[in-house]
């Protein structure tokens, strides 16, 4: 190895280091500080997961790994990366509702056969279901009723929102802003 090159690179490291500490840090409000958590519970594995994912910015690789095994088709086993989009669209709804709480998952990703499967049983279901592309999830969050969740979620104005009453659940997405 080139000890000059070590040397020059140590110094060089050591001179910014010093102006680092030397200069006013900047003041950052909460939001761009605030580690961004979140808490599931998946209706139909039982399964529980309370994790924290990131900061605003920056996500934890390793989180989301565990996030994408939370959120696998659930019928197939299959795993797919979720979109930290999502994630986020979940963090701000559940803050834009000042509550702390579970949220309960009935979809996260769809494999493409799942998917299949479930327009054969009903039309209620995209052929083209962005939970195919980790992009969408159905939830209920415990302690709000979900008419709360989706008028949160349209307050937010990222994705598609749906609201199924019937069912007890709401429906985001971080495909186009849309409602149903």
């Amino acid at each position: 190895m080139d000890t000059s090159i070590s040397r020059r690179y140590f110094l060089s490291a050591s001179m910014f280091t010093a102006i680092g500490l030397i200069l006013p840090k900047p003041t950052l409000g909460w939001a761009e500080t605030e580690r961004r958590s979140l808490s599931f519970y998946h209706t139909h594995t039982g399964e529980k997961l309370d994790i924290s994912y990131g900061c605003p910015g920056c996500y934890d690789p390793e989180a989301l790994r565990r996030i994408n095994f939370f959120l696998r088709d659930f019928r197939t086993g299959d795993v797919h990366p979720i979109d930290p989009k999502l994630l986020d669209i979940l963090f701000d709804v559940r803050r834009g509702l000042g509550h702390r709480g579970t949220f309960e998952v009935i979809s996260g990703y769809r494999s493409p056969e799942t998917n299949r499967r479930l327009c054969a049983r009903s039309s209620g279901v995209a052929k083209h279901s962005l939970h195919m592309a980790g992009k969408a999830i159905d939830i209920r969050l415990t302690g709000v009723r979900t008419k709360k969740i989706q008028q949160c979620a349209l307050s937010l104005k990222r994705g598609g929102v749906g609201y199924y009453a019937t069912s007890n659940f709401v429906h985001l997405d971080t495909g186009r802003v849309r409602h149903w």
